[in-house]
């Protein structure tokens, strides 16, 4: 039996699906088998895959990430799966780092490769994803310089476009929430892993090329405002203890505000809004993580976790925002 399978969610990708699936064939571990899933696609998606004769599982409607993955999941019987966006092409060692990475600890739930600008290659597209005290969720290292990200760490949570995960802690944990449908189901995830004991990772040695909401079409829109602000509130809600929701409550208000006013200058304030009203509306749909007393320093490893989340924020968006002003000055002195 192979030791992973490569499930890559499909969703009208068939421009995608040809070089994403072409490089996995350069890879110089060969333990691995894949599986696409697509997710009700109308482009001729399903129709590609089935003349060539590759492995998929054809859902009959789009449900969403979570419910794409989760079908490949349950239907893998590998040690370990790997989750790839169709908008991605690896490099040859990719599989074999993750493995190399996530087997070197029973402790690892997931590992998150160097994720890398596919049109601008000299940037990072994420090192791992964050999590914050204010609610926000980030990835690290964006549209930073890919030098600055070559040592492995630990990170709030993987990001799911392109992360292996051990198959069994699945089963102990549940899988990615179907409720979120996309956006923040793999903080959610990483989240619940990290409660329960577990931890993330980021290997800088598994490179891969990522065009970025090759899906959703673009960075933001009404349909990815409106659900990314809904499934903050999940988020907050079903990890978080009530006494940690008290404590939290006046950061994750300011972050709402601030947020309010970042989507106001886009014109999607009313989006925003919608999305922050319908979580809290919902948000008993969900299945709340049990507070156990067992997990107690669990807890108190992840508030500290947040509050650094918040610092290294701060932090990258203010030299993301120097290195900006800088360019536009180079820019400038050249006429």
């Amino acid at each position: 039996m192979k030791k992973v399978t490569i499930i890559i969610p499909n969703y009208n990708g068939l421009a995608f699906l040809e070089p994403c699936l072409g490089a996995l064939e350069t890879q110089t571990c060969r333990d691995f088998e894949v599986l696409v899933v697509d997710n009700g696609s109308a482009d001729g998606s399903a129709e590609w895959l089935r003349e060539r004769q590759i492995p998929s599982l054809f859902l009959g409607k789009n449900t969403g990430f979570s419910g794409a993955v989760n079908a490949g999941i349950q239907s893998s019987r590998t040690p370990y799966v790997i989750l790839l966006n169709n908008d991605t092409e690896v490099q040859p060692e990719y599989v074999a780092e993750l493995l190399k990475e996530i087997e070197s600890s029973p402790r690892i739930f997931s590992v998150s490769p160097k994720m890398i600008q596919m049109h601008h290659r000299d940037l990072m597209d994420d090192a791992g994803d964050m999590y914050s005290i204010m609610g926000w969720a980030y990835q690290r290292g964006v549209g930073q310089e890919i030098e600055r990200y070559n040592r492995p760490c630990h990170v709030f949570s993987a990001c799911a476009g392109a992360a292996i995960y051990r198959r069994q802690i699945f089963n102990e944990i549940g899988y990615f929430d179907e409720i979120h449908f996309a956006y923040l189901e793999d903080i959610d995830i990483g989240y619940r892993a990290k409660i329960a004991g577990y931890y993330n990772r980021y290997c800088p040695t598994a490179v891969v090329y990522h065009v970025g909401s090759g899906t959703s079409g673009s960075k933001y829109n009404s349909f990815k405002v409106k659900l990314a602000a809904r499934n903050n509130v999940y988020l907050n809600y079903k990890n978080m203890p009530v006494l940690q929701l008290l404590l939290n409550s006046l950061p994750i208000g300011l972050g709402i505000l601030g947020k309010y006013f970042f989507f106001k200058k886009l014109g999607f304030e009313k989006d925003y809004v919608a999305g922050i009203l319908e979580g809290l509306r919902t948000a008993h749909r969900t299945k709340k993580v049990p507070c156990r007393k067992e997990n107690f320093y669990n807890y108190l490893a992840i508030q500290w976790e947040l509050i650094y989340g918040a610092a290294l924020y701060i932090y990258e968006f203010s030299r993301r925002q120097l290195l900006k002003n800088t360019h536009i000055k180079n820019i400038l002195r050249e006429f």
